[in-house]
């Protein structure tokens, strides 16, 4: 089989080459492929392995040409690939040219890796974000579990921030009902922030069974055109008042945290453990976003299109698998993968970084470093022990685990070799909770 290229760069990753294979060959390709047919076909009419070759061409010659060029083209492809020792990323794009009686000529354009040369990170600057728990935070945890806890009963007074209030309203632009805006038997929190906040600010001080009309103007930005930085009017009917009612920190309180006797220290020391486990598990996260951002900084790489290409449609496929397990029909909420381009791609290139890395610094993850992460998971469960056993026979849940130790054992790497400044962080900030 002759064959002949030009290798020639589109873009920064794409390559194309031009091939050609003799025709000769994928004759004789195509007669051994119906040679071998004509074994084991079935025809009516004849028995297995004694039909006509003419009748077996008839039938399956097509076929068998369009598979022996098939395998020529895959055949040549794979040997400049290897003579030219390309590491292709994603799949070929085959392209027919001419067909002539001696030859056929046809080109392959793909992508491949970049590559990865590793830039210096002692120069970078990272910020390690601190904090220590103390007996202001697990006091601030237990009143916010209280807060989850929280049930409502009739106020008996005129409406407050927090309280639970029903209603019904219309509201009006220029005098005349707008689409959407009444409703009956509303509930709502006050201070929420579920409606807009004029609105909820108008409702402080009524009592049930009065009515109110004031004026609220919309944002600008509304998502809605036709009210958009628009001024209308609301007539509000208050109908129920019910205050929020925080449960005692007593035994029955540390009972319902999973503390059996309902001991009040006790349960102090359970929050605070999970406090602590869940204060580090964040502030590694934030190192770790931190590292990944001078990783991607100080190893500037374009990434193949194709491998960008196949992380957004991966993770479009978790998103809707997620939207599935929440009832949600898939019909009702299509997800683009285009949606997830930006994420995708700070994924891949972190992930050709990370190799490289991995290997030029001898990063990888020992036995002991996995065996601590998961060991680590499994305190968070009732039986550690079967969770950690359970682990090991699940080899996809290893290899997260692995590839988690593979992570934190890059991010050590960069904080002994980057500038690090420690900066303290809020406990609310960190925690996520509202103002």
């Amino acid at each position: 089989m002759q064959t002949q290229d030009q290798t020639g760069a589109v873009s920064a990753l794409e390559r194309r080459i031009d091939m050609t294979v003799a025709m000769a060959d994928i004759d004789r390709e195509v007669e051994q492929r119906l040679k071998h047919m004509s074994k084991t076909v079935k025809m009516a009419g004849f028995r297995p392995g004694k039909v006509p070759f003419k009748l077996v061409a008839q039938q399956y010659g097509s076929q068998a040409r369009s598979e022996a060029i098939g395998a020529a083209v895959e055949k040549v492809f794979g040997e400049k690939v290897r003579e030219q020792k390309l590491r292709i990323a994603g799949y070929p794009r085959i392209e027919p040219k001419n067909t002539g009686e001696a030859q056929l000529e046809f080109s392959a354009v793909f992508e491949v890796y970049p590559e990865v040369v590793l830039g210096d990170i002692s120069g970078h600057e990272v910020e390690k974000p601190i904090l220590t728990v103390g007996a202001a935070e697990i006091d601030q945890t237990i009143e916010v579990l209280r807060k989850q806890r929280t049930t409502y009963a009739p106020a008996g007074r005129g409406t407050q921030k927090d309280d639970r209030v029903v209603i019904d309203f219309t509201g009006r632009k220029n005098g005349a009902e707008f689409e959407g805006g009444k409703t009956t038997d509303f509930d709502v929190q006050v201070g929420a922030g579920r409606m807009l906040p004029d609105f909820e600010t108008a409702l402080e001080g009524m009592v049930e069974g009065a009515s109110k009309t004031f004026d609220v103007k919309f944002p600008d930005d509304y998502h809605s055109k036709d009210l958009a930085g628009q001024t209308v009017q609301f007539d509000v009917t208050c109908k129920k008042i019910e205050a929020p009612q925080l449960p005692e920190l007593d035994a029955e309180f540390a009972r319902a945290l999973g503390i059996a006797d309902g001991d009040i220290t006790k349960m102090r020391t359970e929050v605070s453990a999970n406090l602590e486990r869940e204060v580090k598990k964040r502030l590694q996260a934030k190192i770790k976003n931190q590292v990944m951002d001078a990783l991607l900084v100080v190893n500037p790489i374009e990434v193949p299109k194709s491998l960008v290409d196949m992380e957004s449609q991966q993770m479009a496929e978790a998103a809707l698998n997620d939207l599935k397990s929440r009832g949600m029909l898939a019909k009702n909420v299509p997800v683009d993968p285009s949606w997830f381009t930006e994420q995708a791609t700070r994924r891949v290139k972190l992930g050709l970084i990370l190799a490289e890395l991995v290997k030029a610094r001898e990063l990888h993850a020992k036995p002991e470093n996995v065996r601590a992460i998961v060991n680590d998971f499994a305190q968070t469960f009732e039986d550690p022990k079967e969770v950690v056993r359970w682990y090991y026979t699940q080899p996809q849940r290893l290899a997260e685990a692995e590839a988690l130790a593979i992570e934190n054992n890059v991010v050590e790497w960069a904080l002994t070799n980057a500038k690090v400044t420690e900066k303290a962080v809020g406990f609310d900030e960190l925690m996520g909770n509202g103002a």
